[in-house]
Order: structure tokens, then C-alpha cells, then sequence
């Protein structure tokens, strides 16, 4: 997919300490590592969307202040913050600001660099059939789909509601597999069960980076925060929003997506 070489050195919290819509572009190329019991997953980040502090940006989970679902994001920069929306999907971003300003941005989608095999297991789960039914044979999951859209992403990476808070600075044993730590048909190592890592990867030429109003969105609609890799196939489809009946428990940065 053009990615080049991607480098494993991992990325310091001082890159978070920085508005979103600036560390939102800055994110597009870098590899987002998350360790688990049967092995890591690697995603190059391919979409993304900012969202701003409390106050001023009403699409973003801050905008009316801290309360206890939203404490990770007014916390320390680096962190992740993963929510769960529609009552069936869990989302990921990455904590912006210093300490007490409440911003980040939602991972909206990437390609599986290492452990593909681990995503394509998660992300083929069904639910069991009913009594009597024959178990169907899961359909093939395309590689460019595994984490294409920001419940995808966060199914690949295996990320849950335990996740939340879960500190993504962190680093990797470099060239610690033959072919290197980003050979997709290879297992990553020095990736401990429940860490995550924020890598350099390949940062993205500005002249491909593209920009444009963020998916789904019902308030600030025509913010231009979401930021994308042109040509990209692992790039979801926009998408406006669309009003519906939700469940008590559905919300989102930005009304959430569906991917």
C-alpha cells in the first residue's frame, strides 16, 4: 500500500502535547501497537479525527466538562481512550493536552501491519447459531477492510472497555522478528500482554494528506478535522450524518460512525 519502511522507535508523550487537529495529521503513517494473550496487533493509522476541549467543540465528549465516562480524556496525554457506542461497537483515541484539558482523537481507521492473522481471527467472530441452524463458514475479511472504519480498528487491535486509560507510550523490541517487527505474516515480540505502543512508522508527505468535515457529525458538522491518506484503500467512506433512534447508552465522538 506504499508505506515505505516503517520504523518501530516509539513516539514521546510530547508528541500529544499539542492541540488535536495538529497532532491529527501528525498521526496519519505512525503504527499503533496493542499487546494481548494470544499476540500483538499492528495498525498503520490511515484516517483520523480531531476533536477540541471542553466548551468548544460541541461534537466532542468534553464540550460539556468532565464527568466520570469521559476522566481519561482530561488526564495525561497518550492515553487512550476507548468508549462504547450504539450499545455494539467500541471506538479508540489518543488523549491530547497536557493534564486537565480534555481533547483527543478518534482513530477512524488503518492497515494491519503485523499480526494479520490475529485481526482477521477477531474480526471474522460471529454470533453462534440458534438451536437447530448449521454454523455458516465465516466470509473472508479483505485485507484493506480488517481495520477500516473505527469499530473495525478497535476490534483488530483488540481493544475494550478495559482499555480505556491504557497508556499507548510505550516501545517495542526493534527487529526482534526476522524480516523485521512489521513482516504482516509474522508475530511481533517484545510486545507485552496488555501494553500498547504509539510507533514513528512512516510519517505521510503533507502533499497526501487530505482534510474535510468529520463523519457522522450532527453539531460543528463542517469542522474540517478529519484528516486521511489519499489513495489509501484502508480509508473508510464518508459519511453525513443521518438522524436515528438510539439507545439510551449510544454516543460518540462525533455521533460515531458506522464502519
Amino acid at each position: 500500500m506504499g508505506r515505505g519502511n516503517l520504523s518501530s522507535a516509539a513516539l514521546p508523550r510530547s508528541f500529544f502535547d499539542r492541540p488535536s487537529h495538529e497532532v491529527a495529521p501528525d498521526l496519519l503513517g505512525r503504527v499503533l501497537v496493542h499487546g494481548s494473550a494470544v499476540g500483538p496487533v499492528a495498525v498503520r493509522l490511515t484516517e483520523v479525527e480531531a476533536y477540541g476541549g471542553p466548551g468548544e467543540d460541541p461534537a466532542a465528549h468534553t464540550y460539556r466538562g468532565k464527568t466520570p465516562r469521559n476522566a481519561v480524556m482530561f488526564g495525561p496525554p497518550g492515553h487512550l481512550y476507548v468508549y462504547f457506542t450504539y450499545g455494539m461497537h467500541f471506538c479508540a483515541n489518543l488523549v491530547c493536552l497536557p493534564d486537565g484539558f480534555g481533547s483527543a482523537v478518534l482513530l477512524r481507521a488503518g492497515e494491519v501491519v503485523a499480526g494479520v492473522e490475529q485481526a482477521r481471527t477477531r474480526r471474522s467472530n460471529r454470533k453462534p447459531p440458534a438451536d437447530g441452524e448449521p454454523l455458516a463458514a465465516p466470509k473472508p475479511v479483505p485485507d484493506r477492510d480488517l481495520a477500516r472504519g473505527p469499530a473495525r480498528l478497535a476490534v483488530a487491535l483488540g481493544l475494550l472497555r478495559e482499555h480505556n486509560g491504557l497508556d499507548a507510550i510505550g516501545e517495542i523490541a526493534p527487529g526482534s522478528a526476522e524480516g523485521g517487527p512489521f513482516a504482516p505474516d509474522r508475530r511481533l515480540t517484545g510486545v507485552p500482554h496488555g501494553s500498547a505502543a504509539l510507533l514513528a512508522g512512516c510519517p505521510v508527505d503533507e502533499s497526501m494528506i487530505r482534510s474535510g468535515p468529520r463523519t457522522g457529525v450532527s453539531t460543528a458538522r463542517d469542522t474540517p478535522w478529519r484528516f486521511w491518506i489519499d489513495g489509501d484503500p484502508t480509508v473508510s467512506p464518508y459519511r453525513a450524518h443521518v438522524p436515528r433512534r438510539r439507545r439510551a447508552a449510544a454516543t460518540s465522538v462525533g455521533e460515531v460512525p458506522r464502519s
